[in-house]
């Protein structure tokens, strides 16, 4: 990528931003407090966040699930698509991020939707699944992509016929062709993709982006039945 090319990606992103998706305080003070915490600058754009919004609205989501939750940000636009009624259960790997998504969410005025749940999500699914939770409408995965396989799956077992599950990160600047390579992220992430493919119980596609993440994409997957 040539510093021209990412100079119009950004601008492209800004410009799209600032019209259909802009941020309010309760965004902006998510991001600036998350950088201070010294989080990494891995939330997803705003009109990535925007666009999550809205497929959980289309959905008529009650009940999202969250794989990565970072700082909030992308947790923040997901659930303001919940109804007073709905639930938004999100899971964080370090304690440190939750706590400053956990403040973030309740400036923003959703600590009541939202629940943060800290630790190993492959550790945290099967007492989640004990508690034989409502199934859910609205998965987005957006966690260590070495296990991304993993959280399909377990993604298939708690939601409803219908649902829909969003797959981040899945182009990787075009590594993701690599079948031979050996770094996890591209294996787990592939062999996602091929789960996605090859279940029966799913139809998919995927598709790339460019912006100022950079060369990557996203896979959606409509849970059959």
């Amino acid at each position: 990528m040539s510093s021209s090319e990412s100079r119009i990606w950004n601008d492209v992103d800004a410009y799209l931003s600032a019209l259909l998706a802009p941020e309010d305080e309760a965004l902006t003070a998510a991001l600036r407090d998350s950088d201070a915490a010294g989080l990494p600058h891995i939330n997803v754009a705003a009109n990535q966040g925007k666009l999550l919004q809205l497929l959980a609205q289309i959905q008529g989501a009650r009940r999202i699930l969250e794989f990565g939750t970072l700082g909030g940000y992308s947790t923040i636009w997901l659930a303001r698509a919940l109804p007073e009624d709905g639930r938004l259960i999100s899971f964080e790997y370090e304690v440190r991020h939750a706590e400053v998504a956990r403040r973030n969410l309740d400036r923003a005025g959703l600590g009541r939707l939202v629940e943060v749940r800290v630790g190993p999500a492959l550790q945290s699914l099967p007492k989640l699944a004990d508690e034989n939770p409502e199934p859910f409408d609205f998965v987005f995965i957006d966690a260590d992509k070495a296990n991304n396989r993993n959280y399909v799956e377990w993604a298939l077992k708690l939601t409803r016929p219908g649902a829909l599950i969003v797959l981040d990160n899945v182009v990787r600047a075009g590594r993701v062709t690599d079948a031979g390579s050996d770094d996890p992220g591209i294996r787990g992430t592939r062999a996602a993709l091929e789960l996605i493919a090859s279940h029966p119980r799913m139809s998919g596609t995927a598709v790339q982006t460019v912006g100022s993440k950079g060369h990557d994409g996203f896979a959606l997957a409509r849970v059959l039945y």
